[in-house]
């Protein structure tokens, strides 16, 4: 038994900030589910699905994928990979899985339309592969900021087969890059990403995004503590302080103002 007089007995702080965190979660999603109630709606638990994001370490720390969370009578247990609107999110933040995805699915599409390349004429085959492949590279490629070459060069790799297809030319055949940049003007995969970004904060400076985008496009003239710098003059945006290269520069009120900045 503990006395006044004994030493504190040791507190699991990352357990007990871990168990905080599940009932948070928990109590999101029964507002959630009240809310949909309310409105002659149902969440389906069937489909519902957990997932813990930190950082290696910190993920290091949790048994396997992490807690599992109880919401009615249904208990939802965590996993490492989830999907939302298409797209692979992974406990780490990183895309990994989602370029693997995109990527095999992309060069399913291209040996399929391989086989039948020979009844296409050019024009027709553009249209084919965009429909099928380059539409799937460039969906919500936003979340490609700041990503390490590593991972946008497999993405480029479906990009110069999707290229060779067109042209109807081979792997080892000469002038891929005059084929991607002069003939079909095509942006590699870094520059589709900063495109986006740029379109994006084009559009919340006009008024034409959502209100939680444009909240984070703000001029530095209308900071009235910045109207005297250099960047007001110059129609610079604010550009928010971020803890985490890894994390933080790839979040879109960071990266689309730095985007938008450099070009």
């Amino acid at each position: 038994m503990w006395s006044p007089t004994s030493p504190m007995p040791p507190v699991n702080w990352n357990h007990v900030v871990l168990q905080i965190a599940v009932a948070v979660c928990e109590c999101c999603i029964k507002d959630v589910d009240d809310w949909m109630s309310a409105n002659r709606m149902k969440l389906n638990m069937d489909k519902t699905e957990l997932l813990w994001v930190g950082s290696k370490y910190n993920l290091s720390k949790l048994n396997g994928s992490g807690p599992s969370s109880q919401l009615k009578s249904s208990t939802v247990n965590s996993r490492q990979h989830v999907r939302v609107l298409g797209v692979q999110f992974s406990s780490d933040l990183s895309l990994d899985k989602h370029i693997s995805c995109v990527s095999s699915s992309c060069f399913h599409q291209l040996r399929q339309l391989r086989r039948i390349r020979r009844s296409l004429d050019k024009e027709f085959a553009a249209t084919l592969v965009h429909a099928f492949v380059t539409s799937r590279v460039d969906y919500c490629n936003a979340l490609f900021a700041a990503a390490p070459k590593t991972a946008t060069d497999k993405l480029q790799h479906v990009l110069n087969a999707a290229a060779r297809l067109i042209s109807d030319t081979w792997k080892y055949d000469q002038g891929l890059a005059r084929l991607i940049h002069q003939d079909l003007h095509w942006l590699d995969i870094p520059e589709r990403v900063s495109y986006k970004h740029c379109l994006l904060t084009h559009r919340c400076l006009l008024g034409k995004a959502p209100v939680y985008l444009s909240d984070y496009c703000t001029p530095v003239f209308q900071v009235a503590a910045r109207q005297h710098l250099r960047s007001a003059a110059r129609h610079r945006l604010v550009v928010p302080l971020h803890r985490l290269s890894t994390y933080g520069r790839r979040a879109f009120a960071v990266a689309g103002p730095m985007t938008f900045k450099t070009r």
